[in-house]
């Protein structure tokens, strides 16, 4: 059985469950299996040896997850190449990119946990509720190792922009 946390976030002020497990600082960053734009397989294994920021989001279509991806497409573009930034939703990879396209997109990779929610269920990040995913970010070190982690208390609030990348760049 899926394991439920509540507690956790919630969704204009309701609480929301979250399925999956409480992925930890120093835990080792459970696989994924998402896929890119052009609908390939992307798994945690492909960044191996990288510094992986991974912000999480509901939507790209919706105002917060905008903003997000974009202060983090701008932020990435002062990271060396051994950091490989990530956007999950589970937006389709074809809107994904559409998006990408009209909002200039370049630094982030946006990848799609549509087909078996794998990157949601591991996370623990799956509103049961909704069927999309919490907003989160993780900084996963070069050994694959989780070195930062926020779960946004409120779904539609922005993450600590800094403190995720205090984390990477203390990586660096």
């Amino acid at each position: 059985m899926t394991q439920q946390k509540t507690g956790v976030a919630t969704f204009k002020g309701n609480p929301v469950t979250l399925l999956g497990p409480d992925v930890a600082v120093g835990d080792q960053a459970p696989e994924f299996r998402v896929v890119d734009n052009g609908l390939q397989p992307v798994t945690l294994a492909d960044a191996a040896g990288k510094i992986q920021l991974i912000a999480v989001v509901p939507s790209l279509d919706t105002p917060v997850c905008d903003a997000m991806t974009r202060v983090f497409n701008q932020e990435a573009a002062q990271l060396p190449d051994s950091v490989v930034v990530y956007t999950v939703s589970l937006d389709l990879p074809f809107a994904q990119k559409r998006w990408c396209g009209n909002a200039g997109i370049e630094k982030v990779q946006t990848l799609s946990d549509y087909q078996d929610r794998s990157f949601g269920l591991n996370y623990g990040l799956l509103i049961d509720e909704l069927k999309l995913l919490a907003r989160a970010v993780y900084v996963v070190d070069a050994a694959g190792k989780v070195v930062y982690r926020e779960i946004v208390s409120e779904v539609t609030a922005e993450p600590d922009y800094q403190a995720a990348l205090a984390a990477v760049k203390a990586l660096l």
